[in-house]
């Protein structure tokens, strides 16, 4: 035999499963290893994004900044896209992630590697991909790569 099935009720919610994000995964409810909420996930970008332009003015100067030119104005994407593709590979989220106390992590348990990072990333980048997702709050970015993003 190769599975077997638990006992069948004849309510609706049974028939659809568990409601909250990550059940279909397997994933708790609340606390540590949940899928993180859409404010944590939107903080954690802003915070990315803050420290991504700082970066940025820092590399260029205020001046270089200010100038308007093509690579002051997409510099902070593309170090986001550096910081959160290595810092995703090497501690599982990027900076604003860490802050955040969210990790990306595989759906099979295994660490996120920098090719998987950078798609992920540059999807993200490309910004539609994180707006359409699944009731598992699993977006284009995130099942392209067979990743889920969770609470620390």
């Amino acid at each position: 035999m190769t599975g077997s099935v638990g006992p069948v009720s004849s309510s609706p919610q049974a028939a659809a499963g568990p409601s909250y994000p990550g059940a279909r995964l397997g994933l708790p409810e609340e606390g540590p290893g949940a899928v993180a909420g859409w404010s944590r996930r939107i903080v954690a970008l802003m915070v990315d994004w803050v420290a991504s332009t700082l970066v940025a003015v820092a590399f260029v100067g205020i001046g270089g900044w200010l100038d308007g030119s093509a690579l002051s104005e997409s510099l902070p994407l593309l170090i986001f896209l550096l910081e959160a593709t290595l810092l995703t590979a090497l501690m599982g989220g990027s900076f604003g992630q860490l802050v955040c106390r969210v990790v990306v992590a595989r759906l099979d348990g295994r660490p996120v590697n920098v090719l998987q990072a950078f798609v992920r990333t540059a999807l993200v980048c490309l910004v539609i991909p994180p707006l359409v997702f699944n009731r598992d709050q699993r977006g284009l970015h995130d099942l392209a790569v067979k990743t889920v993003t969770l609470r620390r």
